[in-house]
């Protein structure tokens, strides 16, 4: 079983070697990885050109400009050739080393169409303190009403749903993974199994973390996502995942 994973980098270069190396670390060995680069201005380009050869012929990129980050996951999704796919942002690195292995063995399970399991974040000055922990093991299709999905970065489903479904709507500007989810776990009900693992490791900051602008987009592509995939809420009912987010943070904070 081919998994293909996909990373998109931007100027990355502060952080991409994390998570190369962590690709190179899985003990699962078949894999297929795509990244597709943005025509980075740093140094990025270098550093993936530096990485290649030791993958092995696993590694394929392309440098070329782009319509965002949704849009260059979407060029990672059409080159793929992997059974399952999956995405790993290029400020993220997996938390251990047999993530990819795990999620093989799950699908092995030809009834299974997605899994996903938990990640967790970092400041960038010390990446061995989690700050938030972000468990999907609460998730039930119903709660996607509220705006609850799985850790999108822990998602990963066979690439016959892209295929059958379509990749991410350009569209919406931070929230097209909520929106692809809703898509096919709410709307067209695929078969999704939780994984309790702790999948990927995510530095704060990131277009979904940033700041109460970036939060107030959430609640616009939200309500948009419901609109457009016909499934009925509004602000108040959105509103309703955010004393559950707070009770995560407590819990972070007391846990670790």
């Amino acid at each position: 079983m081919r998994i293909s994973i996909i990373t998109a980098t931007y100027n990355s270069a502060a952080t991409v070697r994390d998570t190369f190396e962590s690709v190179l670390a899985q003990s699962y060995h078949d894999i297929e990885y795509i990244v597709i680069d943005g025509l980075s201005k740093d140094c990025t380009v270098d550093i993936i050109k530096e990485y290649e050869p030791k993958f092995g012929g696993r590694m394929r990129y392309v440098s070329e400009k782009d319509k965002g980050l949704y849009d260059a996951m979407n060029k990672g999704i059409a080159m793929a050739t992997g059974d399952i796919i999956g995405i790993l942002n290029s400020d993220d690195f997996f938390t251990s080393n047999d993530i990819i292995s795990t999620v093989a063995n799950t699908m092995q399970d030809k009834s299974i169409d997605a899994v996903y399991g938990d990640i967790h974040f970092v400041n960038s000055d010390n990446l061995e303190k989690c700050v938030r922990y972000y468990s999907s093991a609460i998730f039930k299709r119903s709660l996607m009403r509220i705006g609850l999905m799985p850790a999108h970065p822990s998602f990963y489903c066979k690439r016959e749903v892209y295929t059958k479904y379509g990749a991410f709507n350009t569209k919406y500007k931070v929230g097209a993974d909520f929106e692809c989810l809703l898509r096919y776990i709410f709307v067209n009900r695929i078969v999704t199994k939780y994984i309790q693992r702790d999948f990927v490791t995510m530095r704060t900051g990131g277009a979904s973390t940033e700041n109460f602008g970036s939060r107030w987009q959430i609640m616009k592509d939200h309500l948009h996502a419901m609109k457009d995939n016909g499934v009925y809420s509004n602000f108040f009912i959105l509103c309703l995942r955010y004393p559950y987010k707070i009770y995560e943070l407590i819990a972070t904070k007391f846990k670790h």
